[in-house]
């Protein structure tokens, strides 16, 4: 199909210069536990001997008041300390007994120890290698999803790689933006019912230098799309909606709602998406939905129904997490 024009896809499409003002966040997003290149790891200190009012004692300190909710408490005071002061995990580890101010630290703290994502405090988060904006508008990416990423991968591995790529409840963007980082020739469609997600989208897109292959629209699934694509993908709203309040905090109290009541079987989204999918896919086209658990044999029915067919893949938790399709040959 030809390529539209970004910022003329339909009358809702958020126009490219429709980016948000919000800089860049210095600290790095996703946890990770490895210590930065060219330094070693900090040796234990005894608590007693940790003067008041410096790093080491302000990681110390946080650690033990994140014990409760972090899996790595003491990885999460540090990246909420670099956060907070403005230096680096390189500066951090270096000067231990480097003289600080606490005082904002302690707010992203009080904030973490409540269950907020610390994705959320930092303002970002790491998937697929590359760094996305998070905001209350959006889920926050899950390592789960790149399970999507890989199928994808998988699905195009001896064939041409996908020209086209729509992406329903696109959120961050981390789906299509991930896309077209791995397949360089496509461009893509973001889609969200929500304008702040599909403004936040654009805007790391831009960040990203993806803005020139890819447009988001504000839109219901499928509506004001038309065309055919290679490539369909989506993480619908998949959780049982009284399910939703029993989730860990960090879900339940800070994610968007809108983003995860699925209904009252968690398949609302998957009835709307799939018996329209098969009218925007190329002859040869691939969609592919993530599941929640246990919803693998009720969605693949539903695929079947409306024409599609296809394979599940495992996440690493061996849960079945993505339903590839295509259209059935029967």
């Amino acid at each position: 199909m030809t390529r539209p024009p970004p910022g003329a896809i339909a009358p809702s499409t958020i126009a490219p210069g429709t980016i948000l003002s919000d800089s860049i966040p210095s600290s790095t997003g996703a946890p990770s536990a490895s210590v930065p290149s060219g330094t070693s790891a900090p040796k234990s200190i005894a608590p007693s001997t940790i003067a008041l009012g410096t790093i080491a004692r302000a990681i110390h300190d946080g650690a033990a008041q994140l014990g409760h909710i972090a899996d790595n408490p003491r990885l999460e005071a540090r990246l909420l300390l670099a956060h907070a002061t403005g230096l680096t995990q390189n500066d951090l580890i270096r000067d231990p007994a480097r003289p600080i101010d606490p005082t904002r630290f302690h707010t992203l703290l009080a904030r973490r120890a409540a269950s907020e994502p610390i994705a959320r405090i930092l303002g970002n988060r790491e998937f697929w290698s590359m760094q996305f904006d998070v905001s209350a508008a959006t889920l926050v990416p899950r390592p789960d999803s790149e399970t999507l990423i890989e199928a994808a991968i998988a699905a195009f591995a001896n064939r041409a790689p996908p020209a086209s790529i729509l992406d329903l409840g696109t959120g961050t963007g981390c789906l299509l933006l991930a896309l077209l980082r791995q397949f360089p020739t496509a461009w893509g469609i973001g889609v969200d019912l929500s304008a702040p997600a599909a403004a936040l989208a654009r805007r790391n897109a831009v960040q990203l230098g993806l803005a020139e292959r890819s447009g988001f629209i504000v839109a219901d699934w499928t509506n004001s799309t038309c065309g055919h694509f290679d490539l369909i993908i989506s993480n619908p709203p998949y959780i049982p909606a009284a399910e939703i309040e029993t989730l860990m905090p960090e879900v339940a109290r800070y994610e968007p709602r809108r983003a995860l009541d699925g209904g009252s079987d968690g398949c609302d989204a998957y009835r709307t998406i799939l018996p329209r999918l098969a009218r925007h896919l190329t002859p040869d086209g691939v969609a592919i939905l993530e599941l929640g658990r246990g919803q693998a044999n009720y969605v693949h029915g539903l695929a079947r129904e409306a024409g599609l067919d296809g394979s599940l893949r495992l996440d690493l938790a061996r849960i079945p997490r993505a339903l590839v399709l295509h259209r059935s040959s029967c």
